[in-house]
């Protein structure tokens, strides 16, 4: 069993794909919601925004046409953590399900993030994510 708290202070965003990135912005935006970051990641040439209203951040990326536009298309959920690579080794070492052999780096924010990826009992997607 991992101790989580000794890695988490919490959520860190909500994944969710978009068709449309622009017409997402846009929606989130007249909720109230603000950019904090709007870049492209480099990995996949795909638009990226995080939204945030208070303590709640949506990551919204696109265009994909195979999203599945109904209920239940969040694809995944971040929790923000600190030493990802010790966290790495022991979810690895318990042997949960791994979506990445190793820890992920994205020059996103400032200084970029770490993260890896493992999957939960129902499919879901759950992101282990560190803001350098």
């Amino acid at each position: 069993m991992i101790n989580l708290e000794k890695y988490s202070s919490g959520i860190q965003h909500l994944g969710l794909p978009t068709k449309d990135i622009d017409t997402t912005i846009n929606f989130y935006k007249s909720l109230g919601f603000e950019i904090a970051l709007q870049t492209i990641n480099p990995h996949s040439d795909q638009q990226v925004a995080f939204l945030r209203f208070g303590n709640l951040t949506i990551e919204t990326y696109g265009n994909f046409p195979e999203t599945a536009m109904q209920p239940g298309a969040w694809d995944h959920v971040a929790i923000d953590v600190k030493n990802v690579d010790t966290l790495f080794e022991e979810i690895k070492t318990a042997g949960y399900n791994l979506l990445d052999t190793e820890v992920q780096s994205i020059p996103f924010w400032d200084n970029g993030i770490r993260y890896f990826r493992i999957l939960g009992p129902n499919a879901e997607t759950i992101e282990f994510c560190e803001i350098l």
